[in-house]
């Protein structure tokens, strides 16, 4: 079986970075120059970063926690949440393979190790996905034709219960 490896992009991952701007590019029409210029700043900053996921050497699978993701755009009063689960991406040939899954879950551990304690994403096509995975919505919105759920998870360690 292939190896499964996690990779934390740093500043000098432009590879990835033009690799991930031509998947975000044709997944959602997202400019490449944007792309790079948003993984940039995420790689310069100690409580966000993005992920490439690699199987057998291959890359298959990204995403990241961005403190600022284009919903807020469009909905401000959300601008109140930080540390967003955003851009999970997997190349359509491993597509329903759990790659998905497996992805996040690395991001949310991650996360927790960094001390981000409290998650957020939203998403309009994966929410039975993010359901599985103990993520609970938190709030609905219509955007256009999208109808959009926010959601959200804690990451934070429960402390074990005192015993006698």
């Amino acid at each position: 079986m292939p190896e499964l490896k996690f990779h934390i992009l740093t500043a000098n991952d432009k590879e990835y970075f033009d690799l991930i701007a031509g998947w975000y590019l044709n997944e959602w029409n997202i400019p490449i120059d944007k792309t790079r210029q948003n993984l940039e700043k995420v790689t310069n900053n100690n409580l966000e970063f993005h992920v490439i996921m690699t199987w057998g050497g291959k890359p298959i699978s990204t995403g990241g926690i961005h403190n600022h993701v284009g919903l807020l755009d469009k909905a401000p009063k959300l601008k109140i949440h930080k540390n967003w689960l955003a851009l999970v991406y997997t190349i359509p040939e491993h597509r329903q393979k759990g790659f998905g899954a497996m992805i996040c879950e690395f991001i949310q551990n991650h996360s927790k190790v960094l001390g981000i304690e409290h998650l957020h994403l939203y998403t309009d096509t994966a929410e039975r996905l993010y359901n599985r995975l103990g993520w609970t919505a938190i709030e609905r919105l219509q955007i256009g034709s999208r109808n959009i759920v926010v959601m959200d998870k804690i990451t934070k360690l429960k402390p074990a219960a005192n015993t006698v």
